[in-house]
């Protein structure tokens, strides 16, 4: 009896020590372990946070965002069908955030307005908070490499964080869920019974409209998407598989005749859209005869290389100009330069993507003072410092709304603004402002001579 006691006693001791490492505030997580959260940052609907950062972390290591199902957990993810997640993590070195559902039957909100809308105080803006508590304790994940995938209530939670922040994730995987949007109420429910039934029925335009409208105005690009059901699902019924595909491949402009089909497996049908490869912009994969049970063995090993989890992040290569020197600009996403329209040489006139020709309305000269010069005299100008501001010429006066950082990550951020240069499209004509730096190619540029 003693000896049965010592060794209850000390397994209980065990036990608290446990739960006390597991539980941290305002701290980076120690390596190697699943690691509570708490003080993150704005959590109006008191999610859990939990951080796993594996022992041998890459230099510039990606960061995926795994989102559970109804009546889940973090651990039970982790532990659980996510599992395979977490081996690649050891492997690759990646570092995963594990949000953790609350309320009564551990759903996630994918349903309220709030839930529906960009920092609209719901369970996707405690999330994002995770996203930045995360980056700020990591400065070296690469944001080019955030990613997010999820099962079920999980899978939707995917759609619509992908929909609402578009400007962090740069693709998604889910696993048995429903489009963006799709498990909307009014009446206060989380669940939608014509949504789960795959019943709600709409055309790609229409579920576009119905993810843009999560972020107004936002006219970027959006995540590469990966989506998977299972033809005899009952909980989530397959009709929502095609359904996803009508709205990411919508939000891409592309359209839903698949670019390429193949069979992985026998009983798996894979359609990708817009590209072929590995990463094709989106990618559905049907399983046959299967129900609501994804992931299935195997099939996350798919989903680290769709959302590149298994590559390395490629190290910034640029450096700043040489002062003295005139240089294009040139966009790393649309490789055009920016141009001064017609050649003008009014103040105020907003600067603009065009095909590139070598003339003076593209040739910048990068000064001592960090001023970026065209024509000798007129400066690259931001007219304010907030989001979307214009990025136009003025007469050079010396402020700092005229005066840039030319950074070895291929940005070029405002000094009195810290925010990029960026564009929301590839083609002639696309202007320019700044905006707050999320490391996407849309605000990468090349100073060339």
């Amino acid at each position: 009896m003693k000896r049965l006691l010592t060794i209850l006693l000390t397994a209980g001791t065990a036990l608290v020590a446990g739960l006390a490492a597991i539980l941290v505030s305002g701290s980076p997580a120690m390596a190697a372990s699943l690691t509570r959260v708490t003080n993150f940052g704005t959590n109006p609907t008191n999610l859990n946070m939990y951080i796993y950062v594996p022992a041998n972390l890459a230099p510039r290591p990606a960061l995926l965002v795994l989102v559970h199902y109804c009546s889940g957990s973090a651990s039970a993810v982790f532990n659980g069908n996510g599992h395979d997640y977490v081996t690649a993590a050891d492997r690759y070195g990646y570092i995963m955030v594990l949000p953790e559902a609350t309320r009564s039957g551990g759903c996630f909100d994918v349903s309220t307005a709030a839930g529906l809308r960009r920092n609209g105080g719901s369970d996707s803006t405690g999330v994002k908070s995770m996203v930045d508590y995360a980056r700020s304790q990591y400065p070296a994940i690469d944001p080019t490499r955030i990613v997010v995938s999820g099962f079920s209530s999980g899978a939707m939670m995917t759609n619509v964080l992908a929909a609402q922040y578009p400007d962090v994730f740069s693709a998604g995987s889910a696993f048995s869920g429903v489009p963006a949007g799709c498990f909307a109420t009014s009446d206060g429910s989380m669940w939608n019974s014509q949504c789960s039934g795959g019943t709600v029925i709409r055309t790609a335009q229409q579920w576009g409209d119905t993810a843009r409208a999560m972020y107004p105005g936002y006219t970027g690009a959006y995540p590469r998407m990966q989506l998977w059901h299972g033809t005899t699902d009952t909980t989530l019924s397959y009709p929502n598989f095609g359904e996803e595909i009508k709205q990411w491949t919508n939000l891409h402009g592309l359209s839903q005749t698949p670019a390429y089909t193949d069979h992985p497996q026998s009983t798996w049908t894979r359609t990708r859209y817009g590209a072929t490869g590995t990463q094709a912009t989106v990618e559905g994969i049907s399983i046959s005869g299967v129900g609501h049970q994804l992931p299935m063995s195997g099939q996350i090993a798919y989903a680290v290389s769709f959302l590149g989890l298994d590559q390395p992040s490629t190290p910034p290569t640029s450096t700043p100009p040489p002062t003295g020197g005139a240089t294009e600009i040139v966009g790393t996403q649309s490789g055009r330069c920016v141009d001064v329209p017609n050649s003008s040489r009014t103040n105020g006139t907003r600067v603009q993507l065009y095909d590139c020709h070598g003339q003076a309305n593209q040739r910048w000269t990068y000064t001592a003072s960090k001023q970026l010069q065209v024509y000798g005299s007129m400066c690259l100008n931001a007219a304010g410092s907030g989001n979307a501001s214009a990025v136009q010429i003025y007469a050079c006066n010396g402020q700092s709304n005229q005066q840039w950082n030319v950074n070895t990550n291929g940005t070029v951020t405002g000094v009195q603004s810290g925010r990029c240069l960026d564009v929301w499209g590839t083609g002639n004509g696309q202007q320019v402002q700044i905006y707050d730096c999320n490391g996407k190619p849309n605000q990468q540029f090349t100073l060339r001579p």
